[in-house]
C-alpha cells in the first residue's frame, strides 16, 4: 500500500452543518487538518454552529482545510468524489447504528431521540470510504461517534461507536510478531518475515466483506491471535442485520481463518440486529472462550465454546442496563470476568462465574467510574484499567480491592495498556502504554503487583501516534513498543536491555 496523501488530514462527513459541528468539536487533538464533507445544506443556523466549531478546534491548535464542501453529486459517488480530492488518512461519521431510546407500539419499531438522517450518512459515508481505499491502496481510517446526548456528564462527542483497540500487537507460535488493527476496507496486517527482526511486511488488507471499522484482538492460551468484529449482512426484506463474526490466524502471515459468523444477541429483527454491541471475548484456562456483546434491551448476552465442543446459543444476562463497552480479563485462577460501564449512571458492573459449570453473578458494588472509551484490561491478571470520570488520571483496579489506584499522568484520553513480568536488575515491574498530550507515547513502570508504590512515567521521542499504542512482551523477554503514526505507518520501538533499565531505542517505520 501506499503512503497517503493528506498528511495526517480528518475528513468530517455529516448529513448536514450541525452533525457536523458536533463531529468536529471530538477532534481534541491538536496538529490535524480538519476538512468538512455535508450531504446537505441545512441552513443558517447549522452553518454557524459549523463555523463556531471550527474556530474552537482551529484555537486547540488544529487545522481547518478549505471551506466545508456541501455535495454537488449524491450518494456515495459523490462522497467519494470528494474524498478523492482531499486524501484523508481518517474519516469522521456518526454512529451508523444508534442505541434506541424507546418503542413505538404502533409502528412497531423503535424510537431514537436523532434524527435518521445521521445513521443514513453514515453508511453512505463509509460505503465511500471502502471504495476510496480499494482504490487508492492507502489506509483509510474511519472514527464512527455517537451524538445523541446519553453520557452523564460528558458530551455525547466522547463516546466513540467502537471500542479503541488495544493489544493489537500479538506473537505468534513460531516466534514472529503480527500487527492487526481495523480500517474502512477491512483489517490491516503487518507482519515480521522473521523472528525478532527489525523488517515488517505490510499492510496487507485482510479479506472481510463489510466489516464495521473496529476490532477486537484476543490471544487464546496456545498464543494464537483471535479476531472479532462487526459485520453488516443484507437481509432478504431489504434491510440490513449486523453480526458478530470471528477469525483466528495459526500461522503467522499466512491467511486467516474464513469469518465465521456468531449471529446476534437479537437475530431475525431488522431493528434489533442493527443495535448489536462490540463483542467482548476471553479465554478461560481451560481454553474456552466466551463472547460477550450488548443487546437490544441495553443488558450483557453472551456465546460461549469449550475446547471440542460446539457453540452454545446466545444466553441473556438480567440485571443492569450497560452501555456499548465492555471489557474481559482472566483472573489468576483462570476464571473470565466481565466489566461493562453503566447506561444510565456513572459506574461499573462486574459479572463473574468461579468455573464453567457455575451460573453468572452480577457484582454492582465495583467502586469506580470510568470515563467512556477508556477501560481496557489491565497488565496483571484480574486487573482493569480505566481513567477516572472526573480527573481523566488512568487507575488500576484488582478485583475484591476497596479502591482504585491511581496511576498519574492525566494527559490524552484513549485507554492505558501494559504487560507484565518485564525483568529490570532482577526485580519484576508491569510495564504501561499511553497516548499522551499530543499523541506521544508514553511508558509507565511500577514493581508487579504494588501499583501503590508509585508509577514511573517517561516519554518516548517520535512521531505523534494513531490510537492506541501497543506493547508486547515476546518468550524471550524482549519487549516491543508499537504505534500508527499519522501517515497510516507502523513504527515500532525495543527495550535496549533485556534485563537492565526502561531505555527504548529510536523509533522505526516497519
Amino acid at each position: 500500500m501506499k503512503a497517503p496523501a493528506g498528511n495526517g488530514r480528518v475528513a468530517v462527513v455529516a448529513e448536514c452543518a450541525a452533525d457536523a459541528a458536533l463531529l468536529v468539536a471530538a477532534e481534541a487533538a491538536a496538529g490535524p487538518e480538519i476538512a468538512v464533507i455535508c450531504l446537505r445544506d441545512d441552513g443558517e443556523e447549522g452553518r454557524a454552529a459549523l463555523d463556531r466549531a471550527l474556530a474552537d478546534a482551529s484555537a486547540r491548535g488544529c487545522e481547518v482545510w478549505g471551506r466545508p464542501r456541501i455535495l454537488d453529486e449524491p450518494g456515495v459517488t459523490g462522497i467519494v468524489k470528494e474524498l478523492r480530492a482531499l486524501q484523508p488518512l481518517r474519516i469522521r461519521v456518526p454512529d451508523p447504528d444508534p442505541t434506541h431510546t424507546g418503542w413505538d407500539p404502533d409502528r412497531n419499531c423503535p424510537v431514537h431521540d436523532e434524527p435518521p438522517g445521521r445513521a443514513a450518512a453514515a453508511l453512505l459515508a463509509l460505503d465511500a470510504a471502502r471504495v476510496l481505499q480499494r482504490e487508492s491502496a492507502t489506509p483509510v481510517l474511519v472514527d464512527c461517534r455517537r451524538t445523541e446526548a446519553a453520557t452523564p456528564h460528558l458530551p455525547a462527542t466522547s463516546c466513540p461507536r467502537y471500542p479503541a483497540v488495544t493489544g493489537w500487537l500479538t506473537e505468534g507460535f513460531d516466534g514472529r510478531a503480527t500487527a492487526f488493527l481495523p480500517s474502512a476496507a477491512g483489517v490491516l496486517r503487518w507482519t515480521q518475515p522473521r523472528p525478532h527482526g527489525a523488517d515488517w511486511d505490510g499492510p496487507e488488507l485482510l479479506p472481510g466483506p463489510r466489516l464495521m471499522p473496529g476490532l477486537r484482538v484476543v490471544r487464546d492460551l496456545s498464543g494464537f491471535a483471535h479476531l472479532f468484529a462487526l459485520r453488516r449482512t443484507a437481509r432478504t426484506d431489504g434491510g440490513e442485520n449486523v453480526e458478530i463474526v470471528h477469525a483466528a490466524q495459526y500461522r503467522s502471515g499466512h491467511p486467516l481463518t474464513p469469518w465465521h459468523s456468531l449471529g446476534s444477541p437479537n437475530p431475525g429483527d431488522a431493528y434489533k440486529s442493527r443495535e448489536t454491541g462490540f463483542p467482548a471475548a476471553g479465554f478461560d484456562a481451560a481454553g474456552g472462550v466466551v463472547v460477550f456483546a450488548r443487546n437490544f434491551g441495553h443488558s450483557v448476552s453472551y456465546r460461549e465454546q469449550r475446547p471440542e465442543s460446539a457453540w452454545t446459543p446466545w444466553r441473556h444476562l438480567s440485571g443492569l442496563r450497560v452501555a456499548d463497552e465492555l471489557v474481559t480479563v482472566t483472573t489468576p485462577k483462570g476464571d473470565v470476568q466481565l466489566f461493562a460501564r453503566l447506561r444510565d449512571t456513572p459506574g461499573v458492573v462486574r459479572w463473574h462465574r468461579p468455573g464453567y459449570d457455575a451460573a453468572w453473578t452480577e457484582d454492582r458494588a465495583v467502586p469506580f467510574a470510568p470515563r467512556p472509551g477508556s477501560l481496557a484490561a489491565g497488565p496483571e491478571p484480574g486487573t482493569v484499567v480505566f481513567r477516572d470520570l472526573r480527573t481523566n488520571e488512568p487507575c488500576v483496579w484488582q478485583s475484591g480491592a476497596h479502591a482504585p489506584v491511581p496511576l498519574g499522568a492525566a494527559e490524552g484520553e484513549a485507554p492505558v495498556t501494559g504487560v507484565t513480568g518485564v525483568r529490570v536488575d532482577g526485580w519484576d515491574y508491569s510495564l504501561l502504554v499511553r497516548s499522551g498530550a499530543g499523541g506521544s507515547c508514553e511508558i509507565g513502570a511500577f514493581a508487579e503487583g504494588r501499583p501503590d508504590a508509585g508509577v514511573w512515567w517517561n516519554g518516548l521521542a517520535g512521531e505523534p501516534a494513531h490510537g492506541v499504542p501497543a506493547v508486547l512482551r515476546d518468550r524471550t523477554g524482549r519487549i516491543t513498543v508499537a504505534t500508527l503514526t499519522e501517515g497510516a505507518k507502523l513504527a515500532v520501538s525495543h527495550r535496549e536491555s533485556h534485563a537492565e533499565g526502561f531505555t527504548f531505542g529510536s523509533w522505526y517505520s516497519a
